[in-house]
């Protein structure tokens, strides 16, 4: 139970840093709805890999490039899967891009990010 509020802990982290970054580019910096979104995920993924092999799973003994490259694996899944349903929702039923952003990546992170950091990147 531990490890899963620990990770619950890093994905809101990683999410809030998402999402700064993702209103930073499309409110200052001028980034179109797809690139600004998948900025954003880039960056929250980044925070929630160092998170997750630091903190949440405590798998700083195994190999980081092993665990690097499952976690773009599974991480590039994220960026398609968020980015495709953000614009969905903002292109086709003309709901707001934060909006979205909070939808979609809210239940990816729920259904997929966390079940797979477990079984398949940071294997205990």
């Amino acid at each position: 139970m531990l490890t899963f509020l620990k990770a619950q802990a890093s994905s809101l982290t990683a999410t809030l840093v998402d999402y700064l970054t993702t209103w930073v580019c499309l409110k200052f910096l001028g980034f179109g709805v797809i690139a600004g979104s998948a900025t954003g995920t880039v960056v929250g993924g980044c925070v929630n890999f160092y998170m997750g092999r630091r903190w949440v799973f405590n798998s700083v003994d195994k190999n980081i490039k092993g665990q690097a490259l499952k976690y773009i694996m599974v991480w590039l899944g994220n960026l398609l899967i968020v980015t495709s349903g953000v614009y969905l929702l903002t292109h086709f039923f003309r709901i707001d891009a934060m909006i979205s952003k909070i939808l979609v990546s809210g239940l990816i992170g729920t259904v997929y990010n966390y079940v797979m950091q477990k079984q398949f990147i940071f294997t205990q």
